[in-house]
């Protein structure tokens, strides 16, 4: 099998990952010959939170060339902080904070080629960066990532959550205006209620035996879905619905917490509510009529009941 690629939008592929790890330490890689899909099952993930993820090929790599026996598909297993320190030090503009622009090298890299190799018998997905030392002189930087490839049969066992016909989809607001609240709300209650409806009403809130708090958005979209995303017509099921009722599920602040972080990637997220089952969380990489792909949260609820 055989796989190269230049990661041309660094950034991007940066933040994607640098949400996937505050979720899991190891996640699942599948390279197709259009998509990158990134996965986090909860086989080995507190909580029951999984994502599924599907990421055109051409919204962050070039000379995207892959060969393999298995439909040119290649699936891998592989640690998510040693993918972002790979990341990280390939450009400075992919470091999000002040503590990672400082650990940097002193270089920017002008090229990032990603490839799939093998080291004393070991998998490794190796990256090479050339770049330009901040004296002017040519710099190239090796980093290899380990990696297990993963056999067929293994990836034919891998299936997305099945979940009921969601009762609800509504646009959230910016996810970083709902960190902030939910991390307030942390130290008071281990469960967070979501509650919406369809005519724009969106509440999160906590209810313990010493306090209850409530925070409410209104005039929230409710966009028209189904299983492959936004649709233009509504369907009679939603028509017949009663536009006021609040559906609710109820969440591990802490899952929900996790599922937060991707707010380094959002520009549109839109939440799908399956009353006391789960909820769904599409956040869209780029505007959503012209997405580079999509990274879809599955947060399990906690309890049965309106919470």
């Amino acid at each position: 099998m055989r796989f190269r690629a230049t990661v041309e939008n660094v950034p991007i592929f940066f933040r994607i990952i640098q949400a996937v790890e505050k979720l899991q330490k190891k996640c699942i890689i599948k390279f197709t010959e259009a998509e990158m899909h990134i996965i986090c099952h909860n086989d080995s993930n507190e909580g029951g939170i999984q994502v599924w993820s599907v990421v055109k090929a051409e919204s962050i790599f070039t000379s995207y060339r892959i060969q393999s026996n298995a439909d040119n598909q290649i699936t891998v297993t592989i640690s998510t902080e040693a993918l972002l320190s790979a990341l990280r030090s390939s450009s400075s503009s992919a470091a999000s904070s002040i503590v990672a622009a400082a650990i940097l090298p002193t270089y920017d890299a002008d090229e990032v080629v990603m490839k799939l190799a093998k080291k004393n018998d070991q998998a490794v997905l190796s990256f090479e960066m050339f770049g330009t030392s901040r004296t002017g002189r040519k710099v190239r930087v090796a980093h290899d990532v380990r990696i297990e490839v993963m056999r067929p049969v293994e990836v034919e066992k891998l299936r997305e959550p099945l979940c009921p016909e969601p009762d609800v989809h509504i646009l959230l607001p910016p996810l970083q205006k709902i960190r902030t609240i939910v991390e307030r709300l942390r130290p008071l209650s281990d469960i967070l209620a979501i509650r919406a409806n369809s005519n724009g009403k969106l509440q999160i809130s906590i209810s313990t035996d010493d306090v209850t708090l409530e925070t409410q958005w209104v005039g929230c979209a409710n966009p028209p879905m189904n299983r492959e995303g936004p649709t233009q017509d509504k369907s009679d099921d939603d028509q017949d619905r009663d536009p006021e009722k609040m559906y609710t599920v109820l969440v591990s602040i802490r899952s929900f917490l996790k599922f937060l972080n991707s707010h380094v990637v959002s520009t549109t997220t839109i939440a799908c509510l399956c009353h006391s089952h789960c909820i769904i969380l599409y956040v869209y990489i780029g505007e959503v009529a012209d997405a580079g792909g999509v990274l879809t949260f599955y947060i399990p609820s906690v309890l049965d009941g309106d919470g």
